[in-house]
């Protein structure tokens, strides 16, 4: 495990305990930096998430925005 610079350490007081973004210089590859129990739930979150169990949700959002109005099919000719 690798300690924390002085600097990671004041951003991190400096943002309050939200996410830090970081950026390699070299391979300009961006990264965050956030504290163990918040990557811990993502990773709990993301594990246990099945994409296709939003299917209802997604489908009642775009129901009551009215993708279902006859007028959308308008855009079902498109390819």
């Amino acid at each position: 495990m690798t300690e924390l610079t002085t600097e990671q350490r004041q951003l991190l007081q400096q943002s309050g305990g939200q996410p830090v973004r970081l950026i390699d210089p070299d391979t300009k590859q961006q990264y965050m930096l956030v504290r163990a129990e918040v990557y811990d739930q993502l990773r709990s979150v993301q594990t246990d998430l099945d994409p296709r169990d939003l299917y209802p949700a997604l489908h009642r959002a775009l129901r009551d925005e009215g993708w279902d109005d006859a007028q959308m099919d308008e855009y079902n000719r498109y390819g």
